[in-house]
């Protein structure tokens, strides 16, 4: 007979809100040691300075628990409930929200959210509602991945749907279109993630979880990580550079996923980030 661990809502809140904060003031080591070993790599003098500019904003916003940067994002959170366990006191959606509305309320992080997208586009006070991913896993665990979203880089972001007849080439072209006529409009040096099969819907949640991927680490298939060092070289020849003042820093990682798809279709999904790829997370 299967044994049900119970976790209390509470600790679900607790766990979203200090990793939201914790996100918004430190960026995880592998893409901290990304951008300062690029600072030390970028050739370009006033690339350069931007780079070490960054690097210094990143010590300050540890050194006085202030945010990294001004727009502390939507609330992202891919949520992985093991089918072993049951959230006591609220429902998994409720306390996920609950935890968010403390993060930005109580950890004073800019609230960022409106309620009605067109018209009226009042404030909801809180930064909720987040949005939430939750995907049924087998075990007795509650694993949250926490992603505060700037919106900069996030209205750079575009989706093709591509035909069955698209080349590696015509996916290369529109990742490459979509950073140049982005510019310094998100804010590079950029991650990317690219997402690739599924349908309309599919392909640009493939792109978005593909930034919480670790950077340098290779993607498993070898075929995409050969796409992935080809669009990096690509996008780094643009020589857009840090903020848009010239370099070969325009990208500091490409990261793609892929999943099956229709036969008469090819969806492509780009999905931007700024350097400020902020994301957290914990295993409950």
């Amino acid at each position: 007979m299967t044994k049900i661990r119970t976790i209390d809502a509470s600790l679900v809140s607790d766990t979203v809100k200090a990793l939201l904060i914790e996100a918004n003031r430190r960026l995880p080591s592998d893409v901290e040691r990304c951008i300062r070993a690029s600072a030390a790599l970028e050739a370009n003098p006033v690339g350069k300075e931007v780079l070490t500019l960054l690097c210094q904003n990143l010590e300050a916003a540890t050194a006085h628990c202030l945010p990294i940067c001004q727009d502390t994002g939507m609330a992202v959170v891919f949520a992985e409930l093991g089918s072993e366990v049951h959230i006591e006191g609220a429902d998994l959606s409720t306390a996920i929200q609950a935890g968010v509305a403390r993060a930005y309320t109580e950890g004073k992080l800019r609230c960022s959210i409106v309620r009605d997208p067109l018209y009226t586009r009042e404030n909801t006070g809180d930064n909720t509602p987040a949005v939430i991913h939750l995907r049924a896993i087998p075990g007795d665990k509650l694993r949250l991945r926490c992603l505060p979203k700037g919106f900069g880089s996030e209205n750079m972001s575009r989706l093709k749907m591509m035909t069955p007849s698209a080349s590696e080439a015509d996916v290369v072209d529109f990742v490459v279109d979509c950073v140049r006529s982005a510019g310094a409009q998100p804010c590079p040096p950029l991650f990317v993630g690219v997402g690739i099969g599924g349908d309309f819907e599919t392909a640009p949640l493939l792109a978005k979880e593909a930034l919480l991927r670790e950077v340098g680490q290779p993607h498993p298939d070898e075929r995409y990580r050969l796409l992935e060092e080809k669009l990096m070289a690509s996008l780094n020849a643009l020589d857009i550079g840090p903020q848009g003042f010239g370099g070969s820093t325009t990208v500091f990682a490409v990261k793609v996923n892929h999943a099956p798809t229709h036969i008469a279709g090819l969806p492509v999904a780009v999905n931007i980030c700024c350097h400020v790829m902020r994301h957290a997370e914990a295993v409950i």
